[in-house]
């Protein structure tokens, strides 16, 4: 197992991905990690659909206006979804979720990057979600967070540079706005 400390400063967003599959035992462990995260009155409301389709995935990064193009070469993509209606902290179970597959996606080798689709759209005024729904038959009550891709990393990334972590963002006790860019 890797130390985590290890693994929060070697996971990178990867949108260039070799052309091959994740092993089923790999994707199975990734979305092990979504279902273990933990969630406001455990409520689980979260949903993953899991897409490897190559048309499918095509679609989805043609979602949105912009960011989401890495989709069409990711080897699988999971949608990352919820009904509001079921818990108030839906954006926040998602997200933590979302991140739970990548830091998983890490530890195995796996390149990973998020796709922000909430709040999102194409230029003709068409939600990110709207159109994520008709490619994946999601329910009309289902509200897509994000769609996150994932596959063999193309190329490695730099390790996160600790000289560039920003410490003044981190406060003790009360806010300090002496550091605080206006």
């Amino acid at each position: 197992m890797t130390d985590f400390s290890d693994l929060v400063q070697r996971r990178r967003s990867h949108r260039k991905y070799q052309p091959s599959e994740v092993c089923a035992d790999d994707v199975r462990l990734i979305l092990r990690a979504a279902l273990m995260s933990p969630t406001s009155k455990n409520a689980r409301a979260w949903h993953f659909v899991v897409v490897d389709d190559g048309v499918k995935l095509q679609q989805l990064a043609d979602a949105k206006d912009m960011g989401a193009r890495f989709l069409e070469k990711a080897a699988f993509a999971v949608v990352v979804c919820a009904n509001p209606l079921e818990t108030d902290c839906w954006v926040e179970d998602c997200s933590v979720a979302a991140i739970s597959m990548q830091y998983q996606a890490e530890e195995l080798g796996v390149g990973s990057c998020w796709a922000q689709m909430r709040g999102r759209g194409l230029p003709d005024g068409t939600a990110a979600t709207q159109v994520v729904r008709g490619i994946v038959g999601l329910p009309d009550d289902m509200e897509v967070l994000c769609v996150v891709g994932f596959g063999l990393k193309a190329e490695e990334r730099k390790l996160q540079n600790e000289d560039k972590l920003k410490w003044e963002n981190v406060h003790l006790n009360q806010f300090d706005t002496s550091n605080v860019k206006q």
